[in-house]
């Protein structure tokens, strides 16, 4: 899975208000193309292309599905699952073309609740979805700790660019003046430092030195209670070399950086510093637990 699709598996087992019918996530679970034998390397994952893909006959089985007096929930569930973002595309083309008419508007005036977001997720480009959820991020301060920092920070820069271009385009404003509007003080500052998408890449060069005097800096800096090199340091080295730093903080201060962090930020600096550190470690580890929380809350349901 990329980022987008465990974002999107991750919703599925996530609604408004904190909820959603068990048997919701039952059932669009059992439609997805899980792998369920071992992949060859190169093809790692668990959603994939539908091999059989046939756009024509995926447009017939949703109109299928909304036309007539019931709405057939399960085969929208069954198409819009097995096929990746590519073919959905197609898909949503392919159905403009033919009915001259918008599929995500025709499945919204359809479907409700939680089913109806889910289909939104699914269909909206990658870099669209990735804008509307940073815009709703960025209007729920809990969200922008989390979410905002989030998307900003595991996206690569072409996709980080073409995602705040649709966000301009979409809001009629620069999502750095959003930033500087609803949010305020180390949050505001390192959200605006992601945006920039300025972080080096790896060189190949290992610099420990380097990675000494930064863990040095983040101990000193988190003694004196300011969190400007914080964000220097996390927003603009790369992320094999933060690893480093990360290790070494742990030689000099006795603790990982996580508590470092936790001692000395508090409330939504501490959670989006934490969320940040934790995509520094490991992107796909990140991803695997928020997907693990989400289906741990489902069996709460």
């Amino acid at each position: 899975m990329n980022g987008r699709q465990r974002r999107q598996a991750a919703n599925i087992m996530s609604v408004s208000n904190g909820r959603m019918e068990s048997s919701l996530v039952h059932e669009i679970l059992s439609h997805l193309g899980l792998a369920n034998k071992t992949a060859a390397w190169g093809t790692l994952g668990t959603l994939r292309p539908f091999l059989s893909f046939n756009v024509d006959k995926d447009v017939q089985r949703l109109l299928e599905a909304i036309a007539g007096q019931g709405v057939d929930q399960g085969t929208i569930v069954d198409v819009l699952t097995n096929r990746n973002g590519e073919q959905r595309q197609l898909i949503a083309r392919a159905f403009q073309e033919r009915t001259q008419q918008d599929l995500l508007k025709s499945l919204q005036a359809a479907l409700s609740g939680s089913l109806e977001k889910i289909v939104v997720a699914l269909l909206k480009p990658a870099a669209q979805y990735d804008a509307h959820e940073l815009r709703a991020a960025l209007k729920d301060i809990s969200s922008a700790e989390d979410v905002g920092v989030e998307i900003l920070s595991t996206r690569s820069p072409p996709q980080l660019q073409e995602c705040l271009t649709i966000y301009k385009h979409d809001f009629q404003v620069e999502i750095e003046n959003d930033v500087r509007s609803e949010t305020s003080g180390l949050l505001r500052d390192l959200l605006l430092a992601l945006a920039k998408g300025t972080r080096e890449s790896y060189s190949g060069i290992k610099d420990y030195n380097l990675a000494e005097q930064d863990a040095q800096a983040l101990q000193e800096a988190g003694e004196m209670g300011t969190g400007e090199t914080w964000i220097m340091i996390l927003t603009q080295r790369n992320t094999e070399h933060l690893n480093r730093v990360f290790d070494q903080y742990q030689r000099h201060s006795g603790q990982e950086i996580e508590d470092g962090i936790q001692k000395y930020f508090h409330e939504s600096a501490q959670t989006a510093l934490l969320t940040l550190a934790s995509v520094i470690r490991n992107i796909p580890l990140y991803f695997a637990e928020k997907l693990h929380q989400a289906l741990q809350i489902t069996a709460c349901l």
